[in-house]
């Protein structure tokens, strides 16, 4: 299988706020980003809250020609990126350029650019749209600017798999360096799609919650109550290395991604299939791959979107993998926390899942209230709760019957 890979460098840009400090803080604390939309008016629409990034100052970070020439999803990856190489302490020449890779997933991308030049186009004319109107809307220029950025030569590329998206990156960039690749690589996944047709698509679909009231309690993954999710945005982007590569440097290692497992449901354009195959072969791939047990398995980071099917079928198929270990196993969902943030969640969840490790304590699913006979898993209500992480997994599941689950690991004599 190749030598151990490990993440040795973390960033994010959340609605939490910028940096993983602050994505901690926020999760851990259970304290929800959601709100009213204040980006738009969206009294007309029938979903009119969401977690919205709040703070970021794309000038500053760019300079105002550069922040002009990026999509929002590609600014919060390049960013998150450069907090993700300080952090792995690969910033100032360090990095090996021509060995290091890039692999940025993202479910929408530039969809804003293409609404607001298409809008020029029936008002204007042809010739008024902006020839930056291509290369501002392509889902792979998250992961071509941060090579641009930072200088980085090696693989570069974007995978776009829905929800999975950014779960698919970080997994496919491990096997890179497995397979010799790339010594390194900057993964992850990136999204700004808070916008009215992104709401309005969503609605029509049943897909998001309409509890607008409700504001920061309107998610409720696995809870009787629940009507859908909420949408986010943001990045989240790790630093990967092969173990040798970072002991010989000396590098600081958050953990091991130890398993991979990716399947399509091959059933459905958005629901999951209601046996929960697809999820289950994802989770059995990725145990098989780290060489675990289910029982190894300290945690789960759940997809926990707060649909009704979702739910339901994702504790259907985390009890088919655990069996007798399930109801004992700690399930919690982070999406009422961050907002669902799409083709960025899955990484976004990868970092809290290193971060639990590091801190010692698993994050919990906040608006839980009201149990679900459908749904009964210790889902760590509405309080953090404490514990030694060796071990720990995510799942992530997107429209189109993509599913992808990663799966950590501590290393041994590391301060992970």
């Amino acid at each position: 299988m190749g030598e151990p890979v490990v993440v040795t460098g973390m960033g994010a840009v959340t609605p939490l706020g910028i940096g993983i400090d602050a994505l901690w803080s926020g999760v851990v604390n259970g304290r929800s980003a959601v709100g009213p939309i204040t980006r738009f008016d969206a009294s007309g629409l029938g979903t009119r809250i969401a977690a919205e990034i709040k703070g970021f100052d794309a000038e500053a970070c760019f300079g105002r020609k550069e922040a002009r020439r990026m999509e929002p999803f590609v600014q919060y990856a390049v960013h998150a990126a450069r907090q993700a190489v300080a952090d792995a302490g690969l910033q100032d020449g360090a990095l090996p350029r021509s060995h290091t890779g890039v692999i940025i997933g993202t479910g929408i991308g530039g969809v804003g650019i293409l609404i607001e030049q298409s809008r020029i186009l029936e008002t204007q004319g042809p010739r008024r749209v902006s020839p930056l109107l291509i290369p501002m809307m392509l889902p792979d220029m998250a992961a071509g600017q941060v090579a641009i950025d930072l200088g980085i030569e090696g693989p570069n590329m974007a995978v776009i798999s829905a929800c999975a998206s950014g779960a698919n990156a970080i997994g496919e960039a491990a096997a890179m360096i497995r397979r010799g690749a790339a010594e390194v690589m900057i993964a992850g996944g990136t999204e700004a799609a808070i916008l009215p047709i992104a709401i309005a698509g969503f609605n029509v679909m049943g897909a998001l919650s309409t509890n607008n009231d409700a504001g920061p309690g309107a998610n409720r993954p696995f809870d009787a109550r629940r009507d859908g999710f909420v949408m986010g945005e943001g990045a989240g982007i790790v630093v990967l290395e092969s173990l040798s590569h970072a002991r010989a440097r000396g590098a600081h290692i958050y953990g091991e991604v130890a398993g991979y497992g990716a399947s399509a449901d091959a059933s459905h354009i958005t629901a999951p299939r209601e046996d929960g195959a697809g999820a289950i072969a994802a989770m059995q791939r990725a145990l098989l791959e780290a060489g675990l047990s289910p029982e190894d398995i300290d945690y789960v980071n759940a997809h926990g979107t707060g649909t009704l099917l979702n739910d339901a079928i994702e504790t259907t198929a985390i009890k088919k993998v655990f069996g007798d270990a399930a109801g004992r196993l700690p399930v919690s969902s982070t999406k009422p926390v961050t907002g669902h943030l799409l083709g960025a969640a899955g990484a976004v969840e990868a970092v809290i899942c290193l971060l639990a490790m590091r801190e010692g304590a698993i994050p919990p699913t906040i608006n839980y209230a009201e149990r679900d006979p459908a749904c009964d898993l210790d889902y760590v209500p509405n309080q953090a709760r404490p514990a030694r992480l060796r071990t720990t997994m995510s799942n992530s599941f997107g429209f189109g019957g993509h599913n992808a689950c990663l799966v950590f690991r501590a290393v041994t004599g590391e301060a992970g």
